[in-house]
């Protein structure tokens, strides 16, 4: 299956997320919010790795796929606790598409330190979903 298949699967599931979140963090603090859907995570990821024997691998990472990997984890740490919090203050219907603007960001950042190309297109695509981010995220 192509990536795009697996692209759009997260992109349902994350809709899902943040409708399921916010009805999970009413009445809960945002940080234990996150423990436990993190904890949820972490059960249903290593379950897999575990099913399908990819243990073994482990042997053969390198000092910098544990560091980039570590940065990474700490990077959807913060971002789950802050959008769980955001979650918690705000509505889902505004709170999302700010999220989102993670888009902008892979897209900015991805030029800058993978040298990919940021091209007309790369920049209005960046322009539209900034602009309706913010669009949505207004009242």
């Amino acid at each position: 299956m192509s990536w795009i298949f697996w692209a759009l699967l997260s992109a349902i599931f994350a809709g899902a997320t943040a409708i399921l979140a916010k009805v999970g963090v009413s009445g809960v603090s945002s940080n234990l919010a996150t423990a436990i859907r993190t904890s949820v995570v972490l059960l249903l990821v290593w379950s897999l790795v575990l099913v399908t024997r990819e243990t073994a691998a482990l042997a053969s990472l390198t000092k910098r796929t544990w560091l980039f990997l570590t940065l990474s984890g700490l990077a959807t740490g913060l971002s789950w606790l802050c959008y769980f919090k955001a979650l918690q203050l705000g509505e889902v219907s505004r709170v999302a598409p700010v999220d989102k603007l993670s888009v902008v960001f892979v897209l900015v950042f991805a030029a800058l330190f993978l040298n990919e190309p940021f091209t007309l297109k790369t920049a209005l695509g960046t322009a539209l979903v900034a602009g309706g981010a913010v669009l949505l995220a207004l009242k």
